[in-house]
């Protein structure tokens, strides 16, 4: 199979989806590997580099997108991308599609097949594509909005651990999973007094175990959110709902309850946004203002350190990239991780949160293997 890496164009967007070494393998797995020239320069990663690896170089997003039977990408396609993309061709990257229509109704339209990183899905739930990007998410919430929290940056003038006789920040958390994890382990090591909110008990009863002193588990449900919001210095929306678009728990009427200044992450936003007032931003310009709370909703937070997150993301990427090259529909047959992977084939969508999200048939993948 020909496989191709084209060079991501979404703003501020440095990731590569493939490493040289990743060249390396899939070449001796018999395949040819196309990169488009400059694709790994935001993250490290030299042309020389991927031809030595035994990749091709191209000149531009043509012949990748013309000459490849696969596409690997780190985000979802822009619509100049989506008007190159062809019938059959396999897309391997993040969708996201309950998010946009016009994305989702842009592949239908292409009649390729559409295989999302953030729906492969282990038999327990966990979803391995999602995880490395959900960690480094997190983890940037709590930096970003440290930063954000700075008078100069627009925020209340807070220094989120505090220093001996001031009192820390206080850091709520929406959702204990990979992303609200992280973030609370980030914010209580600098010091800060850290909420997570959740809706289910197992999982509170796991981070009371495994968090220090200065981390509170709570149920989450509509008071207890409002009367977090009054605390809150710094509010991270960590929802996730694998596959389809994220609840609003924060409405508009919501922000009154919050302090002026404060800040708000909202991580969710890839899956738009589990806070009503959130709308994507990018890191050219990833906040802005509401009702005096200072809202950071980059889209694509983990683009800001690419060379951490190409590798995160491409150590858990490339071994179902190898099956897929080898044979698409004999992988999901044999995978019911990348099964649930499928979101779109010829025109079908094939994942029922985004069928859901639009009012749309949704048609079990299997019949169309």
């Amino acid at each position: 199979m020909r496989i191709g890496v084209p060079r991501e164009i979404k703003s501020q967007e440095n990731r590569v989806a493939l490493r040289p070494v990743g060249a390396e393998l899939l070449t001796r797995d018999g395949h040819e590997v196309w990169v488009e020239g400059g694709a790994g320069d935001g993250s490290g990663f030299a042309d020389e580099a991927y031809e030595k690896a035994g990749a091709r170089l191209v000149d531009g997003p043509e012949p990748v997108f013309a000459e490849c039977e696969m596409i690997l990408k780190v985000k979802e396609p822009l619509p100049e991308e989506i008007r190159r993309i062809r019938p059959g061709q396999i897309v391997f990257t993040y969708f996201h599609f309950a998010a946009s229509r016009e994305l989702t109704e842009g592949m239908i339209a292409s009649r390729a097949v559409a295989l999302a990183y953030e729906t492969v899905e282990e038999e327990d739930g966990r979803l391995p594509l999602l995880v490395p990007m959900s960690e480094v998410a997190g983890r940037m919430a709590v930096q970003e909005g440290a930063k954000y929290l700075e008078k100069l940056s627009g925020g209340r003038g807070i220094l989120l651990g505090g220093v001996p006789g001031t009192p820390p920040g206080e850091v709520v958390v929406l959702g204990g999973g990979v992303v609200g994890t992280n973030a609370a382990k980030m914010a209580a090591g600098l010091g800060a007094r850290v909420t997570i909110l959740d809706v289910s008990l197992d999982r509170l009863r796991y981070l009371e175990d495994v968090m220090p002193a200065n981390v509170e588990c709570l149920f989450s449900d509509v008071h207890t959110i409002r009367e977090m919001l009054g605390r809150a210095d710094l509010l991270i929306g960590a929802v996730l709902l694998a596959g389809a678009k994220a609840p609003n728990l924060v409405t508009r009427a919501d922000l009154a309850r919050m302090k002026d200044g404060a800040v708000i992450v909202d991580v969710a936003v890839d899956q738009g946004g589990c806070i009503e007032t959130c709308r994507p931003t990018t890191h050219a310009d990833p906040v802005y203002v509401v009702d005096g709370v200072v809202h950071y909703c980059v889209a694509n937070m983990p683009g800001a350190v690419p060379r951490t997150s190409t590798i995160a993301l491409t150590n858990a990427t490339l071994p179902f990239a190898r099956r897929i090259a080898s044979g698409w529909k004999e992988a999901c047959r044999k995978d019911r991780r990348l099964l649930r992977g499928l979101n779109i084939i010829d025109g079908n969508v094939t994942y029922p949160a985004v069928a859901e999200a639009f009012g749309l048939e949704n048609v079990d993948p299997e019949n169309l293997l």
